[in-house]
């Protein structure tokens, strides 16, 4: 357990592992290791941007990317760019560390074609709310004055957590951590899921390595993704009155994406 974190609580932690009877570590590593007839960063890194970009909607199928990406085949610009430039922010991850900076370059890459340039990269000095699939207002997200201050206390933990010593099962509890917290601070005009899953997993791979690229951890959340949006919900409907005391559910996702079957 990492200490005096700023706004990533430790309170589920034991409950957390708890839950868990099976190493998450071991299972990856095993996957790692399947024969694929591909190029094994990218293959996984198509599934990964594909299905990143299902959970918000697009309409890009795995099929159709993998001929796009290994194949050549053609396709409609719209059909694939969405999901190409979230590719090109999952390569950046491999080179890059976890990092403030870092991460608004990678929200640069991956919003291309999402959002106007002057809103790539940068966080948001507007109220944001974010919208059901009834078109009502879901969830009220962090007041314009607190964003950056949020997003600061926020990256000061996952700096103290890049340095410290984690268990596996601490490693898989802190990134689903990061990953809810930067949904709920909502720092973006938009792209927020996408980043959110993609700091996710950049977490995963810099303490675990190269073994998670294999994990297919945005099609489990797409598979999933009635329960990712309810287990989302849990937490509080505006920033002010969050509690995540009801966070295990959400955090769990991430850990039973690799559960032996």
């Amino acid at each position: 357990m990492v200490k005096n974190l700023q706004i990533i609580p430790n309170s589920l932690l034991q409950v957390y592992v708890d839950q868990i009877d099976f190493d998450p570590l071991e299972m990856l590593i095993a996957k790692s290791k399947e024969d694929i007839p591909f190029d094994y960063f990218q293959f996984y890194t198509s599934v990964s941007s594909v299905y990143s970009s299902k959970i918000e909607g697009e309409a890009v199928e795995v099929d159709s990317y993998m001929k796009h990406k290994f194949l050549k085949v053609q396709y409609e610009p719209d059909y694939t760019k969405r999901a190409d430039d979230l590719f090109a922010a999952y390569e950046f991850i491999e080179k890059y560390p976890l990092t403030a900076k870092n991460v608004l370059k990678a929200h640069t890459l991956l919003s291309q074609n999402l959002l106007a340039a002057s809103q790539r990269g940068r966080i948001r000095t507007n109220p944001m709310f974010v919208m059901n699939e009834e078109d009502r207002i879901e969830y009220v997200t962090s007041e314009p004055s607190i964003v950056k201050a949020e997003w600061d206390k926020l990256f000061k933990d996952i700096q103290k957590l890049r340095k410290a010593t984690l268990t596996s099962m601490e490693t898989f509890y802190y990134a689903a951590f990061i990953h809810l917290v930067f949904l709920k601070i909502h720092p973006m005009q938009d792209g927020n899921g996408r980043t959110a899953r993609l700091i996710e997993k950049w977490f995963l791979k810099e303490h675990l390595g190269t073994s998670v690229t294999a994990m297919e951890l945005e099609k489990n959340y797409f598979l999933h993704k009635q329960d990712y949006y309810n287990n989302i919900r849990k937490i509080g409907l505006d920033y002010g009155t969050l509690n995540y005391d009801n966070s295990l559910d959400f955090l769990l996702m991430t850990v039973n994406s690799v559960r032996p079957i």
